[in-house]
């Protein structure tokens, strides 16, 4: 599973990467025009620093985390950095990850995020993607879904929160200076969040994994 994960991770970053010009635009409308391009450098770091042998699947993304701590600018190094590494601490010691890691994983980066971004759902951030693909995933776990489809349908939440930060006034960062002319344009944190999270799903959909 720890191979699944570096591999998993190799996805994201591809993802990350096709999409640094979509994402860099995203940002150029209410931003510093360098979300995608930061993101894309991060993600390639993390390819080329991170052990892929290492058996603990919590380090591994501990250490995901650190990596795009110290390289990716802007506000999202600290935001996407704190995510991997609380949802890295919350499956420490795990050779295999089930559903109920994902929820916990998520549970934990959202709450690192909140944490060092001072930020709550509503306010126009990755937040607003994240926290309903949570509620959605942990919902459809419940009720007896398997890990497949509930992440099937967290990405299709979390998509529809992309949508709904086209609606919101951005209240953090870069994009709160623009105060309503920020209405009308989709988050790039929401944006990349999802495109992890659709990695996610699709790395687990191709390799079967659950």
């Amino acid at each position: 599973m720890a191979t699944k994960i570096y591999e998993c991770l190799k996805r994201i970053a591809g993802t990350i990467i096709e999409n640094k010009d979509f994402l860099t635009d995203l940002d150029r409308e209410i931003g510093d025009a360098d979300h995608g391009f930061n993101m894309a450098r991060g993600f390639q770091a993390v390819l080329d620093k991170i052990p892929q042998d290492n058996p603990d699947i919590g380090e591994i993304l501990k250490k995901t985390g650190m990596t795009l701590l110290s390289s990716v600018g802007g506000a999202s190094g600290p935001l996407y950095g704190t995510a991997y590494m609380e949802a890295g601490k919350s499956v420490l010691g795990k050779e295999v990850l089930m559903p109920e890691d994902l929820r916990t994983m998520l549970n934990a980066a959202i709450l690192g995020i909140q944490k060092r971004g001072k930020a709550v759902r509503g306010e126009k951030t990755m937040l607003d993607a994240l926290i309903p693909a949570l509620e959605t995933f942990g919902e459809k776990l419940d009720a007896g879904t398997s890990g497949g489809e509930a992440l099937e349908a967290a990405c299709i939440a979390a998509r529809e929160g992309v949508v709904f930060t086209k609606t919101i006034r951005a209240t953090k960062g870069r994009a709160s200076y623009l105060g309503d002319r920020s209405i009308g344009h989709q988050d790039p944190g929401a944006t990349s969040a999802t495109l992890t999270l659709e990695a996610i799903r699709d790395f687990f959909k191709e390799t079967g994994t659950w």
